[in-house]
């Protein structure tokens, strides 16, 4: 049948099963979103207030849904809004596609207006992307950019294609689901991650069976890759303490016996201390990245070193390892279970619970709303389904430290890049993604500023998120910084002046707005935000030199922790 480029879009959306997309719409696109508008009843499009918070609503509908968040955005400042999104989408392995729309192709290379090079400016933060510049080439490259988008190691793929692409007619041959061939492309990439052999598993699990203190240090890959039960059969049977980096936290139950909880720059004693005690230490799903191993010449310096992973890239990239399993890691874990030998509990075990009794000062400090107290008390009432998301910050390493997470995919933040303003789209992309579910994020005062207009969307659809804003009138992390590392000077962190009421803010878009000083109220208002099923926000005053311990320094090695502000 003949169909226009913009007809292709769609039907390869929906050969895709993409039923919601988030985005933005302007003058290259408007042939899309007129399709968009025409099918309406099969998909379902969401404005947000700016096209970043549509790219963070794409990738935290991926991570909560385990499908490709799509994203659309026009030409010039439209695209270019994506590419921080995209960023942090790729920093975390995250499946996206994003179809963005150019000038003309005549126009392309002029110097036009609203014309930029997004193809060259994402080809360091994308799998891969194209430029569209002939329209029977168009249904292929939208599905080739699905497929790779998810074959291995996830993360996301761009689309550009200029207006007249998307006007120009062509034959369009509609496919079932699942019947299209693989394309080279996606051969290729799924040639990377063929399973190990029958003699590297084993050779695995000799070093696994030889082990007298195995350790584990478990990363998101676990959570993308489906295999968080895996995970657990292998490590009660060898009786393995884990470790989890950030990406991680929801990998393995915070309250499972054998979890030392996080591991890195605010890692936990136990975590840290038996990285550089352990015998044995099994990357699984994890890159060691700095943030985690700092020293790499210190990390784990009297243990042999496994490492599981689906990139092989990241094998050997940043420690050298005894022995590697490349593959996809439910598989490889299911294997390993059935060849390693069941070791009963050890010293090792005592000494690693020895090691995490230890409880810093920070965590029983008393002040009148503390962190520790304001995500138990959380988690007490929304439990363990509930999916829980960050900006970037203090209040972030403070969720990730306090947070009983025991279910995968119930933690979104930005891990790789970092980025201050992801929390609130992705909170919205996490609510369409599980309707049925509560959605709470916590935001720092100074990340909320990034995206509070996206309180917007949030009115429009009426969506029951409860924002939790850790205000402490600074950018904290920063300014723990300046504080044990810059004698306090206390440059551009400070954040009390002319410092917006985010009551009367959320008031203005007919939002709950409560203000909380002490844990009474914080309990109350979160409470009535809870009953009521629509959004609210709670703005909870937190003290401004509220810090995040234990913190490994720069370049120092992870087992020689500051647990304290003095140490």
């Amino acid at each position: 049948m003949k169909c226009t480029g913009a007809q292709i879009v769609i039907e390869c959306l929906l050969e895709k099963g993409v039923d919601t997309v988030f985005g933005y719409p302007g003058g290259t696109i408007l042939n899309i979103y007129d399709e968009l508008y025409k099918s309406k009843d099969r998909i379902n499009h969401i404005r947000t207030a700016h096209e970043q918070g549509a790219c963070h609503a794409a990738d935290g509908y991926a991570r909560v849904s385990g499908k490709v968040g799509v994203v659309m955005a026009t030409s010039g400042p439209g695209c270019t809004n994506l590419v921080t999104g995209i960023a942090t989408a790729y920093m975390d392995s995250v499946p996206l596609v994003a179809i963005t729309c150019n000038v003309p192709t005549h126009l392309i290379g002029k110097d036009s207006f609203q014309e930029v090079d997004i193809t060259g400016i994402t080809m360091s933060i994308t799998k891969h992307n194209y430029i569209v510049r002939d329209v029977t080439k168009l249904a292929d490259v939208v599905r080739e950019a699905f497929d790779l988008a998810q074959c291995g190691r996830p993360g996301p793929v761009l689309i550009d294609i200029p207006k007249d692409i998307t006007a120009a007619v062509t034959e369009f041959e509609p496919l079932p689901p699942g019947k299209a061939s693989p394309s080279p492309a996606v051969i290729r990439c799924m040639g990377k991650t063929q399973a190990p052999t029958r003699e590297e598993l084993d050779e695995v699990a000799a070093i696994f069976s030889a082990s007298k203190r195995p350790f584990f240090y478990v990363g998101g890959g676990v959570v993308t890759s489906e295999a968080t039960a895996e995970l657990t059969a292998l490590a009660e049977k060898m009786n393995a303490a884990v470790s989890v980096s950030l990406m991680g936290k929801t990998a393995f139950p915070v309250r499972h016996p054998l979890c030392t909880g996080m591991i890195g720059m605010h890692g936990t004693k136990a975590s840290n201390t038996a990285a550089n005690k352990c015998d044995l230490l099994v990357a699984i799903g994890a890159r060691f990245s700095d943030r985690v191993i700092s020293d790499p010449s210190k990390f784990a310096r009297d243990s042999k070193i496994v490492q599981i992973d689906i990139d092989p890239a990241e094998i050997n990239k940043n420690i050298r390892t005894a022995a590697c399993l490349k593959g996809d890691i439910r598989a490889i874990l299911a294997e390993l279970v059935t060849k390693v030998e069941s070791r009963p509990r050890s010293d090792w075990n005592d000494s690693i619970d020895k090691w995490k009794s230890h409880v810093p000062p920070m965590y029983s400090k008393k002040t009148a709303l503390h962190p520790k107290f304001v995500f138990e008390a959380v988690h007490e009432r929304v439990g363990d389904d509930a999916i829980i998301t960050t900006e970037v910050g203090q209040h972030q390493m403070w969720v990730a430290q306090f947070y009983p997470f025991a279910k995968p995919r119930t933690f979104l933040t930005s891990g790789g890049l970092g980025t201050m303003g992801y929390g609130t789209g992705a909170a919205i992309g996490a609510q369409f993604a599980a309707p049925d579910r509560r959605v709470v994020h916590i935001a720092g005062d100074g990340s909320f500023r990034m995206n509070m207009n996206e309180l917007t969307t949030i009115a429009i659809h009426k969506l029951p998120i409860i924002i939790i804003i850790a205000n402490n009138q600074t950018l904290g992390m920063v300014r723990q910084w300046q504080t044990l590392f810059y004698d306090k000077r206390y440059s551009a962190t400070t954040l009390d002046v002319a410092a917006p009421d985010f009551v009367k803010y959320a008031e203005a878009f007919g939002i709950a707005g409560y203000r909380v000083f002490d844990e009474k109220e914080f309990i109350a208002a979160f409470d009535e935000a809870l009953a009521s099923g629509k959004p609210a926000v709670i703005d909870s005053t937190m003290d401004i030199d509220e810090m995040v311990l234990p913190m490994v320094p720069a370049g120092k090695p992870i087992d020689e922790l500051m647990l304290d502000a003095q140490s």
